[in-house]
């Protein structure tokens, strides 16, 4: 194992990815290359590399060292990789940082992929119209790492997956599953037409059929699309769907969360033969 560095006090710059700067400006942090994503608690942490994101260092508080899940990580760090240590009590100085699990680690963010490179690979993928909320787009790539979902695209107004709290929620299942940002000049439904896909949009409007019509898994390939938490998915592109889909509803209730109805949505559409 790697020589644990102890720091004292919180503004040692030798810890200042953790401490200064902001997750907008670690994603531009190397730029023009690059930047950097901050994970926290052991599983996330390990799904990280288990994807085969590089580490840049690791910050342990110092009664977290001898518990399993964290020495089972930092026992495998390559020599360059630098392991601080803190007391408690300093990390908790660190806005934010309240639920570390004794561990928190900075990463090089890997290179995007191309979305007709996901698409190519894939048969059930979920489209993320503008999903700010990092809450909701974290329990959505949770439910669709479980579900059947090969790929995630999303566009670029949504909130970025290797955001912190995206990913602790999303319990590291960021990491698992392939995904990547469709850019504003990309016409992504006519894409998706393009690779084959049956685009189902999930809206409130009159004309929508029901999650369990028969006529949604006519085509083995779907992408099944989700709105903006307040306003919704664009009337472009519910426009140019092949199908717009409700959930039914008893009791009076009109909707779900964006992120519960992924996960109905994923179960009944999503790739009924995978395992584990």
């Amino acid at each position: 194992m790697n020589k644990l560095i102890t720091i004292n006090d919180i503004n040692d710059e030798r810890v200042s990815v953790y401490t200064k700067y902001n997750e907008v400006q670690l994603l531009h942090y190397y730029e023009p290359d690059g930047g950097i994503f901050i994970a926290e608690t052991p599983m996330v942490i390990k799904r990280a590399l288990d994807m085969g994101a590089e580490p840049v260092s690791f910050f342990l508080e110092s009664g977290s060292i001898n518990k399993s899940a964290v020495r089972d990580i930092i026992e495998n760090v390559t020599s360059d990789v630098e392991i601080y240590e803190a007391e408690i009590s300093v990390i908790q100085k660190i806005t934010g940082y309240n639920l570390t699990r004794g561990m928190l680690a900075a990463f090089k963010r890997p290179a995007a992929k191309k979305p007709e490179e996901l698409l190519g690979m894939s048969r059930c993928v979920a489209v993320l119209e503008d999903v700010v909320n990092p809450t909701n787009l974290g329990a959505i790539f949770r439910s669709a790492a479980a579900l059947g979902i090969d790929s995630v695209l999303i566009t670029s107004a949504s909130t970025d997956p290797f955001y912190r709290r995206a990913a602790r929620v999303s319990v590291g299942t960021v990491f698992q599953i392939s995904w990547t940002y469709i850019s504003k000049e990309t016409d992504y439904v006519q894409l998706l037409h393009e690779h084959g896909f049956c685009v189902i949009s999930m809206a409130l409007v009159d004309n929508a059929v029901s999650l369990n019509d028969p006529v949604l898994k006519e085509n083995s390939k779907r992408a099944i699309v989700f709105g903006n938490e307040g306003t919704g998915i664009c009337k472009e592109t519910l426009d140019r769907s092949d199908h717009v889909v409700i959930i039914p509803m008893y009791n009076g209730v009109d909707s779900l969360n964006v992120a519960a109805s992924s996960a109905v949505a994923f179960w009944e559409l999503g790739n009924r033969d995978v395992s584990g």
